[in-house]
């Protein structure tokens, strides 16, 4: 049976000034296909059509102003800019920039392509040199661009040398510092200083509009075989608007890191890595590119999920979460799998290597196993600021996550892995300790300390803990395919004509492994590229578009309901005053709920930490609904998934206090 618009655009009619184009497909087999034009409400134009205003649609964007564009408009599913720089605090990558100049610091543009090309080669990994050589060179512009438009403004993290240029232990280290990590000024509305510096240029610019709320689904091919034009339906009214464009259609709709049954298509255990990436992260821009003839990598490059060893999930939504490690094997501390078994170095200065070794484990699932003893160490040495913002502090957001216990035996039953096994570890563990020797994974217990081992403990103590943490995916490195230019390829390498792609929606540039900052710089670079080949490419006429060869299945799409907040509306509900306190992102939530005449009359989201910059729709938003429905069955915001499941949650256990 051919899923309902999995052929979407097989036969499309355009008509000038028509509000009729997009269309949809429905039939019972390949024979019996019947399509059906959608009417839409309006129809407008510009000369440039951006699908997604991340870092990739933004400079996008700014570039094609740059280029002549006159009018440019920017189609973004969520009530604000970002995407993505609204999860990460941004850091930058880039080499032979004013600030290694004025730090002191030599580096070659070389250099850099060939880091870059080592850290995605690892685990046969397989970059694109001459995409990564085409980056590098114009990441030294790009840079120096945002530097000149307010980059230079802002404080930079500096290493013990006083250097703003600097070495990102959370990634492959770099052969010289080239990373550069700003702090935001709006720290209320921004994470990344990058977001912070696009949005203030988006601003003041009057030639780009952005239509927030709105969602693309069909891209449209003319009589002449160009995708010039796409369709974007308002998630709040329902309107479907016909958006044409001159020049292009660039889609910059990120990757597929929250959209678990994709990842679980191409990795095994994909499907139970936790994802730190907007809800919008679901791929569906892949499947609308396939739609018109858009051809994705094969499935071993779909299959490069990098994943952090170091995800907390959210005691809310289990599927998604945040980055948090106890660091406590800097001092003595073990990581075990759901067996009880170590499984790695755990000191290994290779992240990429505690990566691959997770992602092999049960469900992706690991344990931090360590003492008081060994807990005590890591604040001794001044290491435990993730440990303690994370777990230790009074609401902390890893609280749930925390196991404590008396004993090796009565933890292990809490975290529920087999006793015997765990015990043997220890054991085996601690006689490797008390030999100082070097281990069958190759950890070392030597007195040679560095950044990665800080102390050598038994396990052993008054107080035994656990943390589970999963792996983390913040972003995918498969995607469509492109050429240099950033145009869009079918099957046969050929070029879709006026169909652009930049950002995390591309894939096969950087290999199994992304390297610091290129996950944040890549969509500027490559934004800005595509942008400007688009503005200067006149779009090829006489092409056939069609449907690509081996559609993703619909199904992948189709997201399985989650949230149990749901209420029967039909109890009788006492008036009065309710408050609720619930877990929220980085601490408690309360929420206040009016009962009047039987029916919710007012909610009001009071004391609260969630980050702002991302959660502000939510909080404004749910709570009309929900009181306008008289119902807590109304959908989430765009964007703001978690937030809105923490406000519906907090609702259902007033009504259920009012109800009794």
């Amino acid at each position: 049976m051919i899923k309902k618009a999995l052929l979407l655009l097989l036969s499309v009619a355009i008509t000038a000034g028509s509000f009729t184009g997009c269309t949809s497909t429905s039939g019972n087999d390949d024979t019996n296909l019947q399509t059906q034009e959608i009417k839409f409400d309006d129809e407008k134009s510009a000369d440039l059509v951006i699908v997604g205003a991340g870092a990739a649609g933004l400079s996008a964007a700014l570039e094609a102003v740059n280029n002549g564009a006159e009018k440019v408009i920017i189609l973004e599913a969520t009530n604000k800019t970002g995407g993505s720089l609204n999860f990460t605090s941004g850091s930058m990558s880039a080499a032979e920039t004013i600030i290694q100049e004025e730090d002191g610091i030599e580096d070659t543009l070389e250099s850099f392509v060939e880091d870059i090309m080592n850290t995605g080669s690892d685990f046969g990994g397989k970059p694109n040199r001459e995409m990564i050589e085409i980056f590098v060179e114009e990441d030294k512009d790009a840079f120096q661009w945002l530097w000149d438009n307010g980059l230079s403004e802002y404080e930079f993290t500096k290493d013990q040398q006083g250097n703003r240029a600097v070495f990102a232990p959370e990634h492959a280290l770099y052969s010289i510092q080239r990373t550069y990590k700003a702090q935001a000024k709006d720290k209320t509305n921004y994470k990344s200083p990058l977001h912070e510096v696009l949005d203030g240029l988006l601003k003041s610019n009057s030639k780009i509009e952005v239509e927030y709320l709105t969602k693309a689904t069909d891209l449209i091919a003319n009589d002449e075989g160009q995708v010039l034009s796409v369709c974007g339906e308002n998630t709040q009214t329902g309107k479907v608007t016909r958006y044409n464009s001159k020049k292009g259609i660039i889609v910059a709709t990120g990757g597929y890191s929250a959209n678990h049954k994709l990842m679980a298509k191409y990795a095994t255990y994909g499907g139970s890595y936790i994802t730190g990436s907007p809800a919008t992260a679901d791929g569906n821009g892949l499947l609308m590119m396939q739609k018109v003839g858009g051809a994705l990598q094969d499935d071993e490059i779909m299959g490069y999920i990098p994943t952090f060893p170091m995800g907390l999930a959210s005691k809310d939504d289990p599927t998604t979460g945040i980055i948090a490690s106890t660091y406590t094997w800097k001092t003595g501390g073990i990581v075990v799998n759901k067996e009880g078994e170590r499984f790695v170095n755990e000191t290994e200065a290779n992240p990429s290597i505690r990566e691959v070794a997770l992602e092999e484990q049960p469900d992706a699932v690991q344990f931090d196993i360590f003492t008081d003893k060994i807990l005590e160490d890591l604040r001794a040495n001044n290491a435990a600021g993730m440990y303690d913002l994370r777990f230790g502090a009074e609401g902390a957001p890893g609280k749930h996550a925390l196991y404590e216990a008396d004993s090796l035996e009565e933890l292990a039953e809490m975290i529920e892995v087999p006793v015997e096994k765990l015990q043997a570890t220890v054991d085996s563990y601690n006689a490797s300790v008390e030999a100082g020797e070097t281990d069958e994974f190759g950890r070392s217990y030597d007195e040679n300390f560095n950044t990665f081992k800080l102390a050598n403990n038994k396990i052993e103590g008054q107080k035994y803990y656990a943390v589970r943490l999963n792996a983390l995916c913040i972003m995918t490195l498969g995607g469509i395919q492109t050429n240099t230019d950033l145009q869009v390829l079918d099957a046969s390498g050929s070029a879709i004509p006026g169909l652009y792609a930049a950002g995390e929606v591309v894939g096969g540039i950087w290999g199994k492994f992304v390297s610091g900052g290129t996950g944040v710089m890549g969509p500027v670079v490559f934004g800005r590229l595509a942008a400007r080949h688009a503005m200067s490419t006149e779009p090829a006429t006489g092409y056939e578009v069609k449907p690509a060869e081996n559609m993703l299945d619909e199904e992948l799409f189709i997201k399985d309901k989650t949230s149990e907040n749901e209420f029967d509306m039909s109890k009788e509900l006492k008036d009065g005053k309710y408050e609720v306190t619930v877990d929220g992102q980085e601490g408690p939530m309360t929420v206040n709920v009016t009962i009047a005449d039987g029916k919710i009359s007012e909610v009001v989201v009071g004391d609260n930490k969630e980050t702002e910059a991302v959660a502000s729709g939510a909080i404004k938003d749910i709570p009309a609904k929900i009181v306008e429905t008289n119902s807590v069955d109304v959908e989430a915001v765009s964007g703001a998934t978690l937030t809105s499941e923490r406000i519906k949650k907090a609702v259902v256990q007033c009504l259920t206090e009012a109800a009794k």
